[in-house]
């Protein structure tokens, strides 16, 4: 029916149904502790793992596997919440750069640890080291096919 074997089917609906709840918990995680989407959160945790808490607006999209369009959203709500500014580029000013502000960086620095307690919880405290190297392994074998230009 699918085309999938058995096999291929049963993993790939526990991985389906595994990224539906840890998302749904994280997300829920990240309102309660930060007053954010689980979405908003990512951004700022890559803006503050970035050198200068700085990138331009589609380098952003970019790492985000995020439209323009719906970032520009995102960026908008979180500059709203006084978490990060954006500026034009002096060099070119079609470039807009979003930069975390001290607001953002107490934020993450509060939402981290907290996020991290749960994906422990939720995610690696049932499985053995082994194991989480294979779904390392696995989730980047995943993640280079769908980057690859023949994806």
């Amino acid at each position: 029916m699918s085309g999938l074997t058995d096999e291929q089917q049963h993993a790939w609906r526990s991985l389906m149904l595994a990224t539906l709840v840890l998302d749904g918990a994280l997300d829920r995680q990240s309102q309660r502790d930060g007053g954010m989407p689980h979405a908003y959160y990512k951004a700022l945790v890559l803006l503050y793992e970035t050198p200068g808490r700085r990138l331009a607006m589609g380098a952003l999209a970019a790492q985000l596997r995020y439209s323009l369009s719906r970032l520009t959203h995102a960026v908008a709500s979180m500059e709203k919440s006084g978490w990060l500014r954006r500026s034009r580029s002096t060099d070119d000013r079609r470039v807009q750069f979003v930069q975390l502000t001290d607001a953002g960086i107490q934020t993450v620095r509060h939402v981290s640890p907290l996020q991290a307690t749960e994906v422990r919880a939720r995610a690696f405290s049932r499985l053995t080291a082994e194991q989480v190297q294979q779904l390392d392994a696995i989730t980047a074998a995943i993640v280079q096919g769908l980057d690859s230009p023949t994806s």
